[in-house]
């Protein structure tokens, strides 16, 4: 799993009908010390997360279980909202903008 901030929506008026119905979300991927990491990627939402949140996502064939038994084309796929994180470097507290 892999960490990064929500920054986006993405509307999709035309896509595979195995999306339809599914949140896509822009996320931009960050290291562990809260730095940006890459390009930001498009990510289904299986968490109800949101601009400004930190979440941690699956990519590869990982990110296709949440939606078993069918198969969702996805790369990407959020599987939770962090709360907290504590690393020497940063520190990340859900609803807190210090």
């Amino acid at each position: 799993m892999k960490l990064a901030r929500v920054i986006g929506n993405v509307w999709a008026t035309r896509k595979d009908d195995r999306l339809e119905s599914r949140r896509m979300l822009l996320v931009q991927p960050m290291n562990f010390a809260g730095a940006d990491r890459g390009g930001a990627i498009i990510a289904l939402d299986t968490a109800d997360s949101g601009v400004g949140d930190v979440v941690i996502f699956a990519t590869a064939s990982e990110a296709a279980i949440p939606f078993q038994p069918g198969l969702t084309p996805t790369d990407a796929t959020i599987v939770g909202v962090v709360d907290r994180v504590d690393h020497v470097e940063w520190q990340y507290v859900a609803g807190r903008s210090d």
